[in-house]
């Protein structure tokens, strides 16, 4: 897959997490699936808010919806959020090797001292 598509994807779902009512819903279906009913049951906003917040959630891949019968339940996409996991770690432990090291300078300095 092009690189363009990978930063796309993360740009959405990046942008899709930077709103705190869709946080919370990637939150409870972290617990398992639910419907938009359910999921809006929290929140002190209307139930077409709470969708439009899902259809962003799920036009950045991080949830999916199918069909129950009646039933559209939510879900998380697990690889999509493995996806921005796989992204934070890698620079993540670079810094961590960087800290690293400079720890290392710093205890060879200490011991150095007189």
């Amino acid at each position: 897959m092009p690189v363009d598509d990978n930063e796309d994807r993360l740009d959405r779902a990046f942008a899709a997490l930077g709103d705190p009512v869709r946080r919370a819903l990637i939150a409870r279906l972290s617990r398992g699936e639910a419907t938009v009913n359910e999921l809006a049951e929290p929140f002190p906003i209307t139930k077409q808010a709470v969708s439009r917040h899902i259809q962003v959630l799920e036009a950045a891949g991080l949830i999916t919806r199918s069909r129950d019968g009646q039933r559209r339940p939510c879900r998380l996409n697990p690889a999509a959020l493995e996806e921005l996991t796989s992204w934070i770690d890698t620079y993540r432990l670079t810094r961590e090797g960087q800290f690293r090291r400079l720890d290392d300078v710093l205890d060879q300095m200490r011991e150095r001292k007189p």
